[in-house]
């Protein structure tokens, strides 16, 4: 059998080998670092046997899949920990991810202590250098084997498996798990590794069924890696919107009032306000739309002429049972539906498109619990939704200035960038989910994919993520964690105007049928909000700050003259205050430091005297005293203009 290598060089056999046989084969210091194979792109153990000609790639630690292999190996050497110090634990699932891997148990919850407890056992458990073997059983046998281990859920998952299954099982020196593999050879093959949290899970993801306590951990070949991740972790730790977010008293949450449902306080509403107000004044003045406002609720019969009764009822938070009430109402969703009624109150030719209908929207969705997380997954979130009717000539035209006024939303806020972009195909595996046809759905994603070559941005492409009636370009972001979310969509609906009977008189006067954009600008503005925390750190823009200035009088003698300053600052429209306490100016200004304000203006007696400021800045330190109009003309311009001021680090200032 011929067997081509990675660099195009072959290797020829005259009998089958392993995996690990070739690499050892190549060359002794390649098998000691080898961590899996990769058989005609296929990731396979090392133990694989290979007995045909193919094209063998074999995979070490510097290889992204030969990482996963190792961390998931090093699942496996968690779970035998877990179930070494708690024997009465169950063991579920355990896979590789992105940054680490994670393992489900049905146990008490874990401690940071009893974390610290698990390190040292799997650090006992990998000096013990346990050989991986792996081993087949049937159905019956491998069911009889998990029962006897009193492991429920590996009975389960066996029992969910197709009846033509290999079900497979690694031992690892006497500790035996359900698995597919691969997996290191032996457990030695793990160097440097952390458990870094433990949470709540529920078993598959389902609320309905058990709740289980996952840990995350996270292995990299070498410790200086594991170090610099592990920093990076920190940062994000302090960063994340949902810890910044309260610390800065920008939102909150009370549990008789519900999860995902955050209540702002004046400072994180004040942000919302400014972003809302900009988004709307851009759209009606810069970009041709009109404003609407709809109902928050409507009947179901609304939402079964749109569809989203039969593809997304159970997304809805419903009001009311169809068998036992004349009417069911349910909070919207989206806007769609309601926006075609403004359109259609009154009759359009093809002279008044597009008509650019937005609105700040309100939505209501029924989020899982398990889901949900500070202000990026909510129940309740508003939008700056919009619905462009077009002319089907339009729509390459319109779809290209929907992406142009979102991208320059992202670069007005710093974030352009910080984003993906998905091209979001419906499953044709799926067909019953999705209106429209083949040929629909290829003329469609065609017409989207098209937009994104034009624009020069690389695209990935995502089947079974487009909404039921049409594709999606989705903006995408990861946050602190890389956990990565849609911020702003763009989709092409050629299908819905058919539902609601919508038309346009066309210049040979007969009714058309128009087409459909749905998009958004800015996106939710509480997920933007998030993202904005962790972006900066808290430290925003000037022109986004709820708190723009602080006047700081060095003693209560000044403080009618901080007063006059604060007053002369507000009549310009900067938000500003005054902090008249009884406290060393030194105290003062370390605390509007702390609550990382973009200005601080010391007063005293010959700021008085000459009507000026002693300015300080979080972006350059000691700015000097300047004239009061002078700063005022220049944080005026630094608002109106949204610049975003570079940092000048702390040691320097």
């Amino acid at each position: 059998m011929k067997i081509t290598l990675k660099d195009g060089s072959s290797k020829e056999y005259s009998e089958a080998k392993s995996v690990y046989d070739i690499a050892k084969d190549i060359s002794e210091g390649l098998a000691r670092v080898a961590c899996a194979g990769e058989v005609d792109g296929e990731v396979v153990d090392l133990r694989t046997v290979i007995d045909h000609d193919c094209a063998l790639n074999i995979l070490t630690p510097n290889d992204k899949e030969g990482l996963r292999v190792i961390r998931h190996t090093a699942s496996h050497v968690l779970a035998e920990a877990v179930k070494r110090l708690f024997p009465e634990a169950k063991v579920t699932i355990g896979p590789a991810i992105d940054d680490g891997f994670y393992y489900d148990f049905d146990a008490q919850p874990f401690s940071r202590d009893d974390l610290d407890k698990l390190e040292a056992e799997m650090k006992k458990i990998i000096k013990e250098g346990h050989e991986l073997k792996r081993f087949t059983l049937p159905r019956q046998e491998a069911i009889q084997l998990m029962k006897e281990k009193n492991e429920p859920y590996k009975v389960e998952l066996i029992e969910d498996l197709p009846e033509d299954a290999e079900i497979s099982f690694y031992d690892q020196g006497g500790f035996v798990d359900l698995c597919a593999g691969p997996h290191l050879m032996s457990t030695k093959g793990i160097k440097a590794f952390k458990l870094t949290s433990s949470s709540m899970a529920y078993w598959r993801g389902d609320s309905e069924k058990a709740r289980l306590q996952r840990i995350y951990g996270t292995v990299f070949n070498k410790k200086e890696e594991l170090n610099e991740y592990l920093e990076k972790l920190e940062d994000a730790k302090r960063r994340d919107h949902n810890k910044l977010g309260r610390e800065m008293g920008l939102f909150t949450t009370v549990d008789v009032i519900g999860q995902g449902l955050p209540l702002f306080t004046p400072k994180g509403t004040k942000m919302i306000m400014k972003l809302q107000r900009w988004i709307e004044d851009l759209e009606d003045n810069d970009w041709g739309y009109v404003r609407t406002r709809t109902p928050l609720m409507a009947k179901s019969d609304l939402y079964k002429i749109s569809g989203h009764w039969d593809h997304y009822k159970d997304g809805m938070f419903v009001l009311g049972d169809e068998e036992h009430d004349k009417e069911v109402f349910a909070l919207r969703p989206m806007t769609c539906p309601f926006q075609y009624y403004v359109y259609k109150n009154e009759q359009h030719s093809y002279r008044d498109l597009p008509y650019r209908m937005s609105e700040t929207s309100t939505l209501f969705r029924c989020e899982d619990s398990g889901e949900m997380h500070g202000l990026t997954r909510v129940r309740q979130f508003t939008i700056s939704e919009a619905h462009l009717v077009i002319r089907p000539d339009q729509a390459e035209e319109e779809l290209k200035r929907c992406f142009d006024l979102s991208y320059y939303v992202l670069s007005v806020l710093g974030l352009e960038g910080d984003v993906t972009y998905r091209l979001s195909k419906w499953d044709p595996a799926n067909k019953k989910k999705y209106l429209g046809d083949d040929e629909y759905w290829n003329r469609t994603q065609e017409a989207l994919r098209e937009v994104l070559r034009e624009k020069g941005v690389d695209f990935v492409e995502a089947d079974g993520e487009a909404a039921f009636y049409g594709p999606k370009i989705d903006i995408q972001a990861k946050n602190v964690y890389g956990k990565e979310d849609t911020m702003i969509t763009i989709q092409l609906d050629c299908a819905i105007a058919e539902n609601f009977d919508m038309y346009y008189v066309d210049q040979d006067g007969e009714k058309k049928r128009p087409y459909i954009i749905h998009r958004t600008s800015l996106g939710c503005y509480e997920r933007t909000l998030a993202w904005l925390i962790e972006k900066y750190a808290g430290k925003f823009p000037t022109w986004l700050c709820a708190e723009q200035v602080r006047v700081l009088p060095i003693s209560d003698k000044y403080e009618e003259y901080a007063n006059k300053v604060c007053a002369e600052l507000k009549k310009n429209g900067v938000d500003a205050t005054v902090d008249n306490r009884s406290e060393k100016i030194g105290y003062k200004i370390r605390e509007a430091r702390m609550d990382r304000l973009p200005y601080m203006l010391v007063v005293g007696q010959q700021e008085e005297a000459d009507g000026t400021v002693s300015v300080r800045s979080r972006f350059a330190g000691d700015e000097g005293v300047k004239p009061l109009a002078e700063f005022i003309n220049a944080i005026c311009e630094e608002i109106r203009t949204k610049q975003i001021r570079e940092e000048v680090p702390q040691e320097e200032k």
